[in-house]
């Protein structure tokens, strides 16, 4: 049995590239209750108040706390003909008729029933609330169906009335060759999905979806192109991603750009990569421990969560600008038009503050982009933005956009020591080229914005040495020890021992050798012993070099 689903029933079972709150499941199937259960879920799925493209019921497996139990239970197949007679009939009671998907499946040796219920393009519909009762506007809220009216959504239902999201939308000025069944195929076999044994190219293309009839013929559905064409751009000005990189020195000039085109799953998937490759990791061994510590320049998940909620929730229609990664030294910020959907606002973008559920703007984007395991569930990327910076070690991310919500803008501050390597490679450019007293400037002017760096405190602290400004070496000491953490104290120390030592303070860099805590990473460890020996500190030396 071929599946016509386009998620891979597996992943939908297990929640895999599907929110919970889009997939209810129903152990058996009673006639006078259960059915009309999936009546008004069915209803509520294709008025999509989200605009998360409907969801799935499946019939036949039990569930517990939202998550299907296995094995499934199954459905008796004399019944499986009867229920399908019995949902497709009832469907036409539906104002205006909405006919879902309906898939029979087998799993485990039993058979199943799965509801593929897509948000409807002519929505608000209403449905019977029992086999008698009138009929009602039902929606989903979280994992439940409600009665929009009790629930005081109704008139936000109502105002989408025939609202079709653009990426829902037929692509009149299209043609169906604009599709390139290639890369279909290939996505279903990323997604692992049964369409892809459907022979009939253009059968293929309908069950996906990803065109609609006009006046007898098909044409692409938006999604479709975004995501299938050669170039969405010369359907979608603009559906692109630019990269650029500025110099860390006063001039800010471009050091290199890059654009990515191409559907715009592949364009996040290059983009991505692109930005990877530029990335710093730092690990250190500490000790006898097998763990290490580290921190990159932008952490991963940070930057997959900042780039795909750029491609998701940008704007297509009438939108002629690309989505912009801006690469300073200090910094990154990856920009998308427009702005924010109405209803969220700038408090709901803080730590620790959820997003209200208003409706998406790209409802089939983000089903895709989930479906490819490059999107995760609603409102899930701003906390694992702000959870994956604080694990790293990296100052908070920040998300503003303006008053007429032209722009949205999310900014990835670069780790601490990764902002050092960089001004430290400028300090020595400049030193190279004989500019002593513009690389002290950088330097100081670093430091003082980041003044918890080990790097920028030793680097300023050996500078002080050499000109023997030994105060201020020392002020610049103390403040690190204030602020910085205390696994970064052991390197600063020993450059102060050092500084110290090279100005003829022996006794103070004895004193200061004493602070050093027992375990040190094997770099620190080293250079700790070769200061002890150099004092005469022969216990010490002894110590660190075992």
């Amino acid at each position: 049995m071929s599946s016509i689903l386009t998620i891979n029933i597996y992943d939908l079972l297990y929640l895999r590239g599907v929110e919970s709150a889009r997939v209810e499941f129903k152990a058996s199937w009673d006639k006078e209750t259960t059915a009309y259960q999936i009546l008004r879920t069915i209803c509520a799925f294709a008025n999509d108040l989200q605009n998360l493209n409907g969801g799935y019921i499946v019939i036949g497996v039990a569930e517990e706390n939202g998550r299907a139990i296995f094995p499934p239970k199954g459905i008796p197949p004399e019944q499986l003909n009867d229920i399908q007679k019995w949902i497709r009939g009832s469907c036409n009671r539906i104002d205006p008729e909405y006919q879902p998907v309906i898939s029979p499946e087998r799993l485990g040796g039993k058979d199943i029933l799965v509801i593929w219920v897509p948000g409807s393009d002519v929505r608000p519909h209403k449905a019977p609330d029992g086999k008698k009762g009138e009929k009602k506007y039902w929606v989903r809220i979280g994992s439940e169906t409600v009665d929009a009216a009790k629930n005081g959504v109704l008139d936000q239902l109502l105002a989408m009335t025939a609202r079709v999201p653009f990426d829902s939308r037929r692509a009149l000025h299209a043609k169906v060759e604009d599709l390139r069944e290639s890369k279909v195929r290939e996505f279903l076999r990323d997604i692992r999905s049964g369409l892809l044994d459907e022979p009939d190219t253009k059968e293929l293309y309908r069950k996906l979806r990803i065109v609609a009839p006009v006046n007898g013929y098909d044409v692409p559905i938006n999604v479709g192109l975004l995501f299938f064409s050669e170039d969405p751009e010369q359907c979608f000005p603009g559906a692109r991603i630019e990269v650029v990189q500025f110099a860390g020195d006063a001039s800010g000039d471009v050091q290199e750009e890059r654009i990515f085109k191409g559907p715009i799953h592949e364009q996040i998937r290059d983009c991505l990569n692109y930005l990877k490759n530029l990335s710093t990791t730092h690990l250190e061994k500490v000790g006898t421990d097998i763990r290490v510590r580290g921190w990159v320049s932008y952490p991963i998940p940070a930057l997959d969560e900042a780039i795909v909620n750029a491609v998701y929730h940008r704007g297509y229609e009438g939108i002629n600008e690309p989505i912009k990664v801006y690469l300073y030294p200090d910094r990154m910020e990856i920009i998308s038009y427009p702005g924010p959907v109405p209803g969220i606002q700038l408090e709901h973008l803080r730590p620790g503050a959820s997003v209200p559920p208003v409706p998406a703007r790209n409802r089939r984007i983000g089903e895709f982009l989930k479906e490819l395991r490059l999107a995760e569930g609603r409102g899930t990327g701003l906390p694992k933005i702000f959870r994956a910076m604080r694990e790293n070690g990296s100052p908070e991310p920040v998300f503003d956009f303006d008053e007429g919500r032209t722009f949205f803008r999310a900014t990835l501050p670069a780790h601490p020591e990764y902002v050092a390597i960089s001004t430290l490679r400028d300090v020595a450019h400049l030193r190279a080229i004989g500019d002593i007293q513009g690389a002290k400037q950088r330097l100081e002017n670093s430091w003082k914005a980041n003044p918890s760096s080990a790097l920028l405190t030793g680097e300023l602290i050996r500078l002080y040495g050499k000109s023997q400004e030994l105060l201020k070496a020392e002020q610049v000491f103390k403040e690190f020890q204030n602020k910085a953490p205390e696994a970064f104290l052991s390197h600063v120390i020993n450059v102060m021992v050092n500084t110290y030592f090279e100005c003829g303070e022996k006794e103070k860099a004895r004193e200061l050798l004493k602070d050093l805590p027992a375990i040190l990473s094997s770099s620190d460890a080293l250079d700790t012993a070769i200061l002890a020996r150099r004092l005469g500190n022969q216990e010490i030396a002894h110590k660190y070099f075992e």
